[in-house]
């Protein structure tokens, strides 16, 4: 009886001390459980080492200005400014004014003989008083082909075979203000109309009158597409020869 009794003592002992050992390590323990809580506020797959090296600002290297910036690309092409202002100035800039003339005692006497004589052989009516003002060989008038007969060409630019209308067109030719074309070069000479250096475009009313003397109303807006005159014209070099007469732009 007395060693039952002595088992019981020491079960409850042995008890005792096993509820005396969970105290003592709950309140050990107890620190660590309330980290434990602290740390599932942290991103999922994040340590607390990777939190407190995020904390942590990281010491510049020497000669580290900053992040690395990436250059832009040049462009294509690279022009300047100053050439894009220049470019365009120049398409703005006006076209040099054409200096008309109507004055024929004011040209140089060669030139002024040679138009009184065409003018009066073509007023004849008798398109064969034009053939020694036509010249031959390498200070042949030009009107065409330069192998064929100039005054067969001329008949053959009429609409009458006597030549009757082309004689026509060259008095009315010969009739308006002229300009000096080619000034200082192989090609200077002086030109019947002036409407050859003019743009269309740039004519006033009056000097459309003077055009429609020459040709039609369907003709001007066939002319108006182009930009430039293209009817007859006629050349005279400073010497005197007559150079052309010929029509197109």
């Amino acid at each position: 009886m007395e060693r039952q009794t002595s088992a019981c003592r020491m079960r409850a002992v042995r008890l005792s001390a096993l509820l005396l050992a969970g105290l003592f390590a709950s309140s050990v323990l107890l620190p660590h459980s309330a980290l434990a809580l602290s740390e599932l506020k942290q991103i999922p797959g994040e340590t607390s080492q990777d939190k407190q090296a995020e904390d942590v600002p990281e010491e510049d290297e020497p000669g580290d200005e900053g992040p690395m910036q990436i250059p832009m690309p040049d462009p294509l092409v690279n022009k300047p400014a100053h050439d894009a202002k220049d470019a365009s100035a120049d398409d703005k800039a006006p076209a040099a004014p054409v200096e008309v003339l109507s004055d024929v005692s004011k040209i140089p006497e060669p030139v002024a003989r040679m138009r009184e004589l065409i003018v009066e052989a073509a007023a004849s009516g008798d398109i064969e008083r034009l053939r020694p003002l036509l010249g031959k060989g390498p200070t042949q008038t030009q009107v065409g082909e330069t192998d064929a007969d100039p005054v067969e060409t001329l008949k053959g630019l009429s609409g009458d075979p006597q030549g009757i209308e082309i004689m026509a067109i060259l008095l009315d030719v010969l009739s308006t203000g002229f300009v000096l074309s080619e000034k200082g070069t192989p090609d200077e000479a002086y030109v019947w109309p002036y409407f050859t250096e003019k743009s269309l475009a740039s004519l006033t009313p009056p000097e459309k009158v003077d055009l429609f003397r020459l040709v039609t109303a369907g003709d001007f807006a066939e002319m108006e597409e182009g930009g430039n005159y293209n009817f007859y014209r006629v050349g005279i070099t400073p010497d005197g020869q007559w150079k052309f007469f010929v029509a197109g732009d």
